[in-house]
């Protein structure tokens, strides 16, 4: 089984994913961490070398090559990736499940402005612009993130009871 996780940035997929991969005995890879291994070269370095737009196209290939592999696991992507190319159709025509990993915008602004420096795309936004930055992003991706099998509101839940709701939807 392959379960991909989606959903904005700081949304919790990460620490989700490594979870529920302990839980379930899977392998856990973080799409963004994968880039890096594979690149030599941090995401951050990849945005001010060569853009976003070379970026999405490695996102796009290393997502190819791990729906592709035959071995099970637990994929978080970055927040963009679902919204890029045929990302999401590849997603769902893998037969991997999806879950969207659900934060409110307060949730994720609070999230975002604490960790800002390692955030290539609000890095250089003063932190009054990050709210409205996050509300303007998720309406553009919520028509993909919510193509996901299973949507997982995740505000005031612990990450137990998050990996527990997620266990149960995958069942």
């Amino acid at each position: 089984m392959k379960i991909i996780l989606l959903g904005y940035m700081a949304s919790g997929k990460s620490t989700i994913g490594k979870e529920i991969s302990k839980k379930l005995f899977m392998n856990f890879i973080d799409l963004d961490a994968y880039i890096v291994k594979r690149e030599n070269q941090s995401i951050s370095d990849i945005f001010k070398v060569k853009g976003e737009i070379h970026f999405r196209g490695l996102e796009n290939r290393y997502l190819k090559e791990l729906l592709n592999a035959d071995t099970d696991f637990v994929l978080s992507l970055g927040g963009g990736t679902p919204c890029y190319g045929d990302n999401m159709a590849l997603i769902l025509a893998s037969g991997a499940k999806s879950a969207y990993i659900k934060a409110s915008i307060p949730t994720l602004v609070a999230r975002l402005t604490a960790e800002k420096s390692s955030r290539p795309l609000i890095a250089n936004l003063a932190d009054d612009k990050i709210p409205e930055f996050v509300a303007k992003h998720l309406f553009e991706r919520r028509f993909f993130y919510e193509q996901a099998n299973i949507i997982l509101p995740t505000d005031g839940q612990s990450i137990i009871e998050i990996t527990t709701a997620l266990r149960i939807a995958l069942h």
